[in-house]
């Protein structure tokens, strides 16, 4: 399967903003920007209470190396879920420049309109489901 070159081009100003910005209109801008700022506190308040309980564990209250690996094993696992987190958060970010730029909603591959059911789903998305779709056959082709 060949993509054109142009397929992989990222725009710094998406071509069909202005449209965009037209069909979103300020209302459901808001309620974007409301979810992920409550998406944002959610992690943040998650990692509040990681940080208050403890990440680490005493080999001294373990009583064998069962209960050891059990432990890392528990640590290891939170910690991955700290990472999953930090990174939505980057994305959250991400996105919320986008609404205050007035580039929220555009893809950023083609430069089309994300539609507002796909925003709804995973509103960080920065590509429309044409383009995303694209892009995971290329993924499979290359796991492949």
């Amino acid at each position: 399967m060949e993509t054109s070159p142009d397929f992989f081009r990222i725009d710094k100003v998406p071509r069909n903003v202005k449209e965009s910005q037209a069909i979103m209109n300020k209302k459901e801008l808001k309620r974007f920007r409301e979810i992920l700022l409550g998406r944002q506190k959610e992690i943040l308040q998650s990692a509040v209470e990681t940080k208050e309980r403890g990440m680490g564990f005493s080999p001294e209250d373990l009583a064998d190396e069962v209960d050891l690996a059990a432990s890392e094993s528990d640590q290891s696992m939170n910690l991955r879920l700290r990472d999953r987190e930090r990174v939505l958060y980057k994305k959250i970010e991400k996105a919320l420049k986008k609404i205050d730029a007035g580039e929220y909603g555009v893809c950023e591959r083609c430069g089309e309109e994300i539609g507002i059911k796909r925003l709804e789903a995973r509103p960080v998305t920065d590509l429309c489901i044409r383009c995303k779709e694209e892009e995971e056959r290329l993924e499979k082709s290359y796991a492949e």
